[in-house]
């Protein structure tokens, strides 16, 4: 792996995790230091990360770790809502009805996956993702699959800020396994609305448990 890559990668998942918090000021040389690569890594990496919106300029502070406000969220969820809205649609119109059957399956015994002794709950992200990959997959739109891509870093972000809790993991576990559910029927119009109903109880979540962001 280049030492870009290297300074990249660990630098997102620290700030997508909250290891490293909103306002976090990104100094070249003591991330270098840290991460054991050279300054110019260090500087390819910040940039790819101010392109996803991650980091920005600071004036003289220089690079910092962005933050979220309730505002931004609502901004998420508003595109959110569009994108994947249509995606899950479409994926009710163009995917395979095993694949999706398959998730139904496993997204219906996901509560064995979510414990409050687990808190990172892994193997039940690991699930949501697989839903995520399996929907891009099948609707044949690589723009649209593209900018839920770009999305999804963002509300990684949220998702730890919501810091959720077991029992609404296991509504998520049961709103995500009605979303697989329509579009292994091939139902676009329910795939949709299930995708609507699953975001709007997101977003719901995240302002109840961080109403001073």
């Amino acid at each position: 792996m280049r030492a870009s890559d290297k300074a990249y990668a660990t630098l997102r998942e620290d700030i997508i995790e909250w290891r490293l918090a909103p306002g976090t000021v990104l100094a070249e040389v003591e991330q270098s230091e840290r991460l054991g690569v050279s300054r110019t890594p260090v500087r390819e990496a910040l940039s790819r990360l101010s392109a996803e919106g991650l980091t920005m300029a600071a004036g003289g502070r220089g690079v910092v770790v962005t933050d979220i406000s309730l505002e931004d969220i609502d901004e998420m969820f508003e595109l959110r809502e569009t994108l994947e809205g249509k995606a899950a649609a479409l994926a009710a119109e163009r995917g395979e009805r095993a694949v999706f059957e398959k998730l139904h399956a496993d997204l219906l015994r996901a509560p064995e996956l979510i414990s409050d002794a687990d808190p990172a709950r892994h193997e039940y992200y690991a699930l949501v993702g697989r839903l995520d990959e399996a929907i891009d997959a099948a609707i044949s739109n690589s723009y649209l699959a593209q900018a839920m891509r770009s999305l999804r870093v963002h509300l990684v972000r949220v998702r730890r800020l919501a810091a959720d809790d077991a029992p609404r993991l296991n509504a998520a576990a049961v709103e995500h396994a009605a979303i697989a559910e329509a579009i292994a029927a091939g139902n676009a119009r329910l795939a949709e609305a299930a995708t609507t109903l699953h975001l709007h109880r997101s977003l719901s979540h995240v302002k109840a448990t961080h109403p001073q962001h």
